[in-house]
């Protein structure tokens, strides 16, 4: 099985939060860090996913940076980025927008991975649809998504639908609920104050 490295996806424009999703704090810090802070005691070596122009961003800066491919559109321009970093390492991909995302949905992702899959996946808890913003990405994914991505394709859950991959259950079906609004945040800070999130 290939040694895991991790990866959390910063590099979103947060245009519907019209505001950094990765500075937004929910229970007193940048979710950045609290999502690092999740990934980084999970695997061997851990990178948070930028745009170029986000490089020397004060919050991004002080953490070890993958820049997004170029010419790819979404978070795939990350996922390309880390698999080519270490063609040999799995890559557990995290988003930074899921605030209600815990230590035992990791763990739980962790102790399904199947590694002769592409990819490793929760089910989505709403469309029972591949959530590929928190799953392990295998080394031979590399090799179909460029595929993909020449093929015209850029969406992430849509590769999952179409090849080989495991897919799990969430034991928590809000774990994966992420925060694109402004009101999707103000939610979220509802749950967690309300004990949401363990």
């Amino acid at each position: 099985m290939s040694r895991l490295h991790g990866l959390v996806l910063a590099g979103g424009q947060s245009t519907r939060m019209q505001r950094d999703k990765a500075a937004l704090s929910y229970t007193g810090r940048p979710q950045l860090l609290v999502t690092w802070d999740l990934v980084a005691p999970r695997v061997a070596r851990t990178f948070v996913s930028v745009r170029a122009e986000q490089r020397a961003e004060a919050l991004r800066a002080r953490l070890p940076q993958l820049i997004d491919v170029t010419g790819v559109g979404g978070p795939l321009a990350g996922i390309l980025a880390a698999l080519a970093s270490a063609p040999d390492a799995a890559w557990l991909v995290v988003a930074c927008d899921l605030p209600l995302l815990d230590g035992a949905t990791l763990d739980a992702l962790l102790a399904g991975r199947d590694s002769t899959r592409l990819a490793t996946a929760y089910r989505s808890s709403h469309d029972g649809l591949p959530e590929p913003l928190c799953a392990i990405w295998e080394p031979a994914s590399r090799t179909a998504l460029e595929a993909w991505v020449t093929a015209g394709e850029h969406c992430p859950r849509r590769f999952l639908i179409r090849h080989d991959v495991a897919l799990l259950s969430l034991a928590r079906p809000d774990a994966l609920d992420n925060a694109n609004t402004p009101a999707e945040h103000d939610a979220a800070r509802r749950a967690l104050a309300a004990g949401g999130a363990g």
